[in-house]
């Protein structure tokens, strides 16, 4: 049987990928056995990183018990330690999980298939659980407020931005700026995959509450302010025209809504009675205009930035599919 000049009738196995699991933790001597313990049992093929961040109590000693690859990072927060982790790691797929054991690591497997199987370079674990202490209403709505921020922005392709559950290609990880410190980090993963638009998708996996003796790390309402912050800085970087655009449309309506007072009165009266407020008005005109000029620069720049990073990403193999 003639199988044709490009069909191999005997094509090679598959190529076995080299998989990362990497466990941010701080003060998890509690949870992390398990979660060390979970990972090794759903992907007995991967090695498990647990990053210790200065954590006070027995975190380093009892992921090293349970089977880890323990490694430090000083400088705190969420951020730093990706920053190190993914520097540091040599695989062909990562997973990231939180060290706090509300995630189930029994998804992992059928998420790393995704990944390959679709030619991904993020997948998101979006969390579902009817658990109210695992996912208070006020960590659902301000989670629902950032993420639509960003969906608005950068497009609607994921539902849980803040997931701390992902699964990445070596490609994305080693193109990642990673410039976050903390909690933020979450949101500059989605950024960077939306922007360059790399193929993303998302499973749902369950999500459930801390196990006893285990606390909470997330500062609601401080760690809520430097996200939005981070969304911010992320669109006046990443989309400057609009950015910029929206702050002159501000300014000019502000400009508008003081000047024609006193444009109506000067031609009714000839007079100019307001000069100070005339004079502001004007400035905000001016001001608006500089803004919309800065947008366009800025706008090249960005598609400039956007090249290189582009680039950055296209040099990395991607990992290999089942």
């Amino acid at each position: 049987m003639n199988t044709g000049p490009d069909t191999d009738p005997h094509p090679a196995p598959a190529k076995a990928a080299r998989i990362a699991v990497i466990i941010p933790c701080y003060n998890e001597e509690v949870a992390i056995p398990k979660v060390v313990a979970d990972f090794r049992a759903a992907l007995p093929e991967a090695v498990i990183y647990v990053y210790d961040n200065n954590s006070a109590d027995r975190t380093a000693d009892v992921a090293r018990a349970a089977g880890a690859v323990v490694r430090r990072e000083t400088l705190q927060g969420k951020g730093n330690v990706i920053r190190r982790a993914f520097a540091d790691v040599d695989a062909d797929i990562y997973v990231l999980v939180d060290g706090d054991d509300t995630y189930e690591a029994a998804a992992a497997p059928a998420m790393v298939a995704m990944l390959r199987q679709d030619g991904l370079d993020m997948l998101n674990g979006a969390r579902v659980t009817e658990i109210q202490a695992a996912y208070r209403p006020g960590h659902r709505l301000g989670n629902a407020v950032l993420t639509g921020m960003v969906r608005t922005v950068f497009g609607d392709r994921i539902s849980d931005m803040l997931s701390g559950y992902r699964v990445f290609s070596r490609r994305f990880v080693k193109s990642f700026p990673a410039l976050a410190g903390g909690f933020e980090t979450e949101t500059e993963f989605t950024v960077h995959a939306l922007d360059l638009r790399m193929p993303v998708g998302e499973m749902r996996t369950m999500y459930k509450d801390r196990p006893p003796g285990s606390t909470s790390k997330l500062r609601t309402y401080s760690d809520g302010v430097r996200i939005l912050r981070t969304i911010v800085v992320l669109v006046k970087e990443e989309r400057p025209l609009q950015f910029f655009s929206l702050c002159g449309l501000f300014l000019l309506v502000v400009a508008i809504l003081l000047g024609v007072p006193v444009v109506a009165e000067f031609v009714r009266s000839g007079l100019v009675p307001r000069l100070p407020t005339a004079v502001l008005a004007t400035g905000l005109v001016l001001v608006a205009a500089l803004s919309f000029t800065c947008g366009l620069v800025l706008d090249s720049v960005s598609r400039g930035r956007k090249e290189m990073k582009r680039l950055a990403y296209l040099a990395v193999p991607p990992p290999p599919p089942l």
